[in-house]
């Protein structure tokens, strides 16, 4: 833009200066609304002041306006990187200074969370929960190392990449001592790995079935009664909790009765907690062995 509401001339006719009556004849006048001053005059009385240094833009300088606000070509320039604007894209922003696009963009952009620099467009970036970062300022707080778009765990304010995660946070399986990232389960106050909790004979997965522990080892309940349970010496299966009609077990000489089996040889009469007699290796009442 140009003054466009004055012209500046040399004087080749006889008029004198409007203000201080000086003849401009032969001299440098300067005509605003029908009137002719010298350059004096209209620096002092009719030129505009600059937005950006405050002084008056005289007649010999370049003037530049916009939305009715004035600067010296040398004045247009970008508030923050001082680059000249004339002929060059701008922007009027707080307190009538004038900015470049650039500048612009970069102050307007979001503000990285870990370097705080603008992220402008084409800048590689992470969100989460109205936070941003560059790519490559998104690091692990425990190990340093970039997380960018890779899996990631939040704690409080800070962000720890899946390993550093698993041996701060994670519980440690009982059995194989590496971390529990997922699922997993608890026996005796203890967390395991479902995978690793498992029979010791079949090597089926336990969680949610029944099974027995025997010290440090676990059975499923086919397992159990095939593998570990004594057998009872009467009818021969199986001694476990909650099969048949009790759990009550006799023992005698490294042999084992549900106490339901345990009974006389000839009479059947049940003889737990109660006298009995071996006779060639069977069980009898008390009074039976008289009768044979």
């Amino acid at each position: 833009a140009g003054p466009g509401s004055y012209t500046v001339g040399t004087m080749s006719e006889r008029f004198d200066c409007h203000y201080c009556r000086d003849p401009l004849q032969g001299k440098k006048y300067v005509q605003k609304e029908g009137r002719h001053c010298c350059v004096k005059c209209f620096e002092k009385f009719c030129a505009n002041t600059c937005t950006e240094c405050k002084k008056p833009i005289g007649a010999d300088s370049k003037e530049l306006h916009f939305k009715n606000r004035y600067w010296h070509d040398n004045c247009f320039r970008c508030f923050k990187c001082y680059t000249s604007l004339v002929n060059e894209p701008f922007m009027l922003r707080e307190n009538n200074k004038v900015w470049c696009s650039n500048c612009t963009a970069a102050a307007d952009a979001p503000r990285c969370k870990g370097c705080f620099k603008p992220i402008i467009a084409g800048d590689q970036n992470v969100e989460y929960k109205k936070m941003v970062w560059h790519k490559d300022c998104f690091t692990c707080s425990q190990c340093k190392q970039v997380i960018g778009s890779g899996s990631f765990f939040p704690k409080g304010d800070e962000f720890y990449c899946v390993s550093c995660h698993e041996h701060k946070f994670a519980k440690t399986c009982a059995k194989c001592k590496n971390p529990i990232t997922s699922g997993g389960l608890t026996y005796q106050e203890q967390p395991w790995h479902s995978e690793c909790f498992i029979c010791s004979n079949c090597k089926k997965q336990l969680g949610g079935k029944r099974f027995t522990a025997v010290e440090d080892e676990f059975y499923c309940v086919e397992c159990y009664k095939e593998c570990v349970a004594k057998k009872c010496a009467g009818c021969k299966n199986p001694i476990t909790a909650g099969f048949g009609r009790g759990t009550s077990v006799v023992n005698y000489e490294d042999e084992s009765w549900h106490d339901y089996c345990f009974k006389c040889t000839k009479c059947a009469r049940g003889l737990a907690n109660k006298r009995f007699v071996c006779h060639n290796g069977k069980i009898y009442c008390a009074e039976c062995p008289k009768r044979l």
